[in-house]
């Protein structure tokens, strides 16, 4: 199968960060990639916005990898609260996401934290404690816990 040279627009999982020049399957960036805005087709011209995309990314990153680090500390340190509706015996109408997770996060630790670097391990659809992983920058991970309540 022909390997097609893309630019991604945003971070994919598993495939690469905004800015990286990765190659693909065809079928994958034609059906998937591309239709969606996650990627752009490579041209030799595109350098200039593989660079435009590299600087976005660098300015929403926390640049300084102490302040990352500290980061990483208070998210390990503290508890998030979800409140979601529940049925009997814990049972959530719905799931968690990593949108509740990211909002929850925020409110504990005031910073803010995209969808895209929150990471559940499985599928949270009871009440209970949890533990997700953040990337707060390129190198660094925390296990942030955050606590499912159900409410009647």
């Amino acid at each position: 199968m022909p390997i097609r040279k893309v630019i991604l627009n945003q971070e994919v999982d598993g495939l690469g960060a905004a800015g990286d020049v990765v190659d693909v399957k065809a079928g994958y960036a034609r059906n998937l990639l591309i239709p969606r805005g996650w990627a752009s087709p490579w041209t030799a011209g595109a350098e200039k916005q593989i660079e435009i995309l590299r600087k976005a990314r660098q300015v929403r990153q926390i640049a300084d990898r102490e302040a990352a680090v500290e980061l990483k500390n208070k998210l390990e340190s503290t508890v998030a609260r979800i409140e979601m509706k529940a049925g009997k015996g814990g049972r959530l109408f719905g799931a968690v996401t990593p949108v509740l997770v990211a909002d929850a996060l925020k409110e504990s630790t005031g910073h803010e934290f995209d969808r895209r670097q929150v990471a559940l391990t499985g599928h949270v659809k009871t009440s209970g404690s949890y533990v997700a992983t953040v990337r707060v920058h390129d190198e660094i991970t925390a296990n942030a816990k955050f606590d499912v309540i159900g409410k009647a």
